[in-house]
């Protein structure tokens, strides 16, 4: 398992990942980076900006968080309780 905080790390990792490199956790917990920081991180891996003003757009923005299931072994673990539809 990976726990993520927005720092530097996660930066690394998220922009490894949209390169296409693979990574051996079974889970992945930690900032989202949604639409506005991606295109942020986009644009750092295009050489638009720097890791400087990345940082600086991003500190404002409070990504929400995911929990990535990355292989069926962590998927295993999962099971069903129970739903509820809404009316």
């Amino acid at each position: 398992m990976c726990i993520m905080l927005m720092i530097e790390e996660w930066l690394d990792f998220i922009i490894q990942s949209r390169s296409g490199k693979k990574h051996d956790f079974d889970i992945v917990i930690g900032p989202m980076a949604d639409d506005q920081i991606y295109n942020y991180i986009t644009d750092l891996m295009n050489g638009v900006i720097t890791r400087e003003a990345f940082w600086e757009l991003a500190k404002f923005k409070y990504p929400t968080h995911q929990i990535a299931f990355c292989t069926e072994k962590s998927l295993n673990c999962l099971n069903f309780i129970d739903c509820e539809e809404e009316v």
